[in-house]
């Protein structure tokens, strides 16, 4: 099924993924796509391994592609709360991920608010000598790396639904517009579309796009290119990735008003015409209606891939958990 012989045990970052890697994940998410496809929809392929959720921070989207993945490889699955975990009386993230290994967990799934708490915790599973898999599901402002994956599986299989390969995207123009300081998905996203040779362009207002973000164009396969006003990177875009608001975790007033912003970087119909004739757009959810994108663009499936994304989120993650689990081996 896949192209390479798998040797990442965690996966936590997309900054040092090769060309093959990223091609392994999506040849391997096509096959399960196939399976998705079926009346059966499950493959005996981790039956007997453990696969705990641990979700220190509210998801939809991503924990549920990530239980649903997990079962449709036939392995068992844990889902952590912390409201009602013992996280409340005191107990530490890594003592709550000892326990989950003591039940004999062989992959972790973690999200949290804080960066680098998936690495913490994949860093003590090594120096404890436990072979367990630690998969980051989002952690603050670092990374989402499926996430991305997802979305270079979804961009790819529009390009070729029969072979989706990162060489489809040498010199695709992609615009990624929005909160791009605070977003893990945009980080994530520059790291695998540069790789893939893709020219990147980032759009937002200054406040939501520091000049360092250019750093992370260095020495990579692709170009990146940062822009304040919306139109420079929407000219000849062949795909347009809009990216949440996040009040949550806005500080000092970074927007004058919602409204404002939508006038400014909104994508709308009309904004969609200075891109190519059959650009394609996509959200990774949840969205602010009528903010960064305006309501009606986003249920045409002419140019909305959004739908798309959630089902390619279910393909890509089994082939993650299908990957990391074979590596076990």
């Amino acid at each position: 099924m896949a192209t390479m012989t798998w040797k990442r045990h965690h996966v936590l970052s997309l900054a040092d993924f090769m060309p093959e890697e990223y091609d392994t994940i999506l040849q391997t998410a096509a096959s399960f796509r196939e399976v998705l496809s079926r009346r059966l929809k499950k493959v005996p392929t981790l039956q007997g391994q453990l696969v705990a959720n641990l979700f220190f921070e509210p998801s939809t989207r991503t924990r549920s592609s990530f239980e649903l993945a997990a079962k449709r490889l036939s392995a068992d699955t844990l889902n952590f709360t912390p409201g009602t975990s013992s996280l409340t009386k005191g107990e530490t993230i890594l003592d709550t991920a000892k326990t989950y290994l003591a039940m004999g967990t062989d992959m972790m799934v973690i999200r949290h608010q804080q960066a680098g708490v998936p690495e913490a915790i994949a860093a003590e599973m090594d120096r404890i000598g436990a072979r367990v898999g630690v998969l980051n599901a989002g952690d603050g402002q670092h990374e989402h790396p499926s996430q991305a994956l997802l979305d270079l599986f979804t961009i790819t299989c529009i390009l070729d639904p029969e072979k989706p390969r990162i060489e489809l995207l040498k010199g695709k123009k992609i615009a990624i517009v929005g909160d791009i300081l605070h977003s893990r998905v945009a980080r994530s996203n520059i790291w695998s579309l540069t790789a893939s040779a893709a020219e990147v362009h980032l759009a937002a207002p200054p406040t939501l796009l520091p000049q360092f973000f250019a750093e992370m164009g260095s020495n990579r396969a692709g170009k990146l290119f940062l822009h304040w006003l919306v139109e420079p990177a929407l000219e000849d875009a062949d795909f347009v990735m809009t990216l949440r608001l996040q009040k949550e975790r806005m500080e000092n007033h970074l927007l004058p008003s919602w409204r404002e912003y939508h006038q400014r970087y909104g994508i709308t119909r009309e904004r969609l015409k200075l891109c190519k004739p059959n650009v394609k757009v996509l959200h990774p959810g949840p969205v602010n209606r009528g903010v960064e994108i305006a309501s009606d663009l986003m249920d045409d499936p002419e140019f909305s891939l959004i739908s798309q994304q959630v089902t390619s989120g279910v393909a890509v993650r089994m082939a993650l958990l299908y990957l990391m689990g074979s590596s076990k081996a």
